[in-house]
């Protein structure tokens, strides 16, 4: 028979106790390596720790981006669009209470658009308008920079602010008058009837005439006998007038406290008056008045609608 037979029986018991070659060793590494590794429970704990300090350095490095982003986004509103103002004395009583949080439109005069007759208008102290008491602050050199930065970018109240809110009852070229035979405030020889006059207020108490000065405003607050408005400074350059170069915004909202949430209109027995032409300023007619009353002047709020607690040390009310 020879050998060839018994070679291949020797070669079976290899194959059966699963002798392989080359080819076959590397398939069985290649499902080795395919196999999944089993993590322990000490490992997984390991992991998500190394994960939670990778998001915790994240969010570290994150925070001050943010803190810039709002800061930017903050100074261009207040400078360009919306600021917000507290109402710190009753010269606007009962259209605006004290303590009430206006919005003031700074967008349109970026465009040209001037303050019209019975709108609420926003404006710097052309001088002399504004009581001066401001105390010396007592805070620290970092605290003090930190309190400037943030007043600066429209996020704390400033207490440098020099502005009024008053509603403007005479535009360039107008003439303003009072009082006619019924007590009525005229312009123009209109007379206006005031219905947003604080209950009890006559028009005005002294008797005025004044012709407005081309490129500015007569101001009067609705609270007519504790207002210190255009007629108690028609002795100052301008006759008691502003400029328009003055004017920071139109106030169009009363946006807190919410239940008194609404829009400041404009009343229509002054919108609807016919102007007058564009003519330079003529002197004013007046009669002398007492001491002139002064005014605090407007604190600047945060940018939004909840409120900073605003408090104004050794100031009553008006």
């Amino acid at each position: 028979m020879g050998t060839r037979g018994r070679g291949r029986l020797a070669d079976r018991p290899a194959r059966a106790r699963g002798e392989a070659g080359p080819a076959a060793a590397g398939a069985g590494d290649s499902r080795a390596a395919e196999a999944p590794v089993v993590r322990g429970r000490a490992e997984r704990r390991r992991s998500a720790r190394r994960v939670a300090r990778r998001r915790k350095r994240s969010l570290v490095r994150e925070i001050p981006m943010i803190i810039l982003v709002a800061l930017l986004v903050a100074l261009v509103m207040k400078t360009f669009l919306v600021q917000v103002f507290v109402i710190p004395s009753g010269s606007m009583e009962q259209t605006i209470l004290v303590g009430d949080r206006v919005l003031v439109d700074k967008l349109t005069p970026w465009f040209g658009s001037e303050p019209q007759r019975g709108d609420v208008v926003v404006f710097k102290d052309p001088g002399g308008w504004l009581e001066h008491d401001h105390k010396p602050s007592d805070d620290g050199a970092v605290l003090g920079a930190g309190k400037r930065v943030l007043t600066f970018v429209g996020l704390l109240p400033s207490e440098n602010e020099q502005d009024l809110i008053k509603r403007v009852i005479g535009v360039g070229g107008d003439t303003v008058e009072c009082c006619d035979a019924q007590g009525r405030l005229s312009v123009n020889g209109h007379p206006v009837d005031e219905s947003y006059l604080a209950p009890g207020n006559p028009p005005s108490r002294q008797p005025f005439k004044v012709k407005v000065p081309a490129g500015r405003l007569w101001v009067m607050g609705d609270h007519r006998d504790v207002s210190a408005d255009s007629r108690f400074h028609m002795g100052n350059p301008g006759q008691g007038t502003i400029p328009l170069s003055g004017v920071v915004g139109r106030a169009f909202v009363i946006a807190w406290p919410l239940d008194r949430f609404h829009q400041l209109d404009v009343p229509s027995s002054l919108s609807s008056l016919a102007g007058a032409p564009q003519a330079a300023g003529t002197a004013a007619e007046y009669v002398g008045v007492g001491p002139v009353p002064m005014e605090p002047p407007l604190v600047m709020g945060v940018l939004g609608i909840l409120p900073l607690v605003v408090r104004r040390r050794g100031r009553p009310p008006e």
